[in-house]
């Protein structure tokens, strides 16, 4: 499994161990086939190049479903609802996507967040890229930028460990994450499908992301 662990709560570091909601589900998925998980942790923009290559045959990371990734690999049934997040500072004026026009707005590197506000520069908007979401965090807090765009669960966790911050009401976009695996394995998808429809239908997924986040 390919994933990128600066991503909580679904993928992140305790320790040298890579743990969160992606990591257990993994887990889950190859108990349930008998196999034996192994993660590697390397930058998001890697994993879909690390499949695609067969040195990783699968990518749990957080990742939604675009046309864009579905051109080099497939994906499996949604395992996960999220959404796109804004944050900026306690005082920006900052309140609804449409402001983000015109704005310099951090992300991280080949995310749907990226992608996303990427299609802002026509109206002027200056997108920074950084290889680390929390590293967006930081310049925002350091006034570098004026807002990150990012997920919903990791935007709480990065807001709650720095002060000044809050993430507004509206959602940039709302989207399903799922399993990327290399294109034309259907054998290899066809499985994990078999597996996460086992691991809903028994309550195992639903336990794994109470684990981590807990209902509102």
């Amino acid at each position: 499994m390919a994933t990128n662990a600066e991503f909580p709560p679904y993928e992140y570091h305790d320790g040298d161990a890579v743990v969160g909601i992606d990591a257990e589900i993994a887990k889950a998925i190859a108990d349930e086939l008998g196999m034996e998980l192994e993660i590697e942790d390397i930058a998001f923009d890697s994993i879909i190049p690390e499949i695609v290559s067969g040195k990783a045959d699968m990518g749990l990371a957080g990742m939604t479903v675009t046309e864009d990734r579905m051109q080099s690999v497939d994906f499996s049934n949604t395992y996960a609802k999220a959404s796109q997040k804004i944050i900026v500072t306690e005082d920006s004026e900052i309140a609804s996507p449409d402001d983000l026009k015109g704005v310099i707005v951090g992300v991280q590197l080949g995310t749907t967040g990226d992608i996303y506000v990427s299609d802002l520069e026509a109206d002027g908007t200056t997108v920074e890229r950084y290889n680390k979401g929390f590293e967006a965090v930081q310049a925002l807090s350091q006034g570098k930028i004026d807002a990150v765009v990012i997920d919903g669960e990791p935007a709480k966790t990065f807001v709650a460990e720095t002060q000044g911050l809050k993430i507004l009401d509206e959602s940039f976009t709302d989207e399903e994450y799922a399993i990327a695996v290399k294109k034309g394995n259907t054998e290899l998808l066809e499985k994990i499908n078999g597996a996460l429809k086992t691991l809903k239908d028994n309550g195992t997924l639903d336990e794994i992301v109470a684990k981590y986040i807990k209902a509102e």
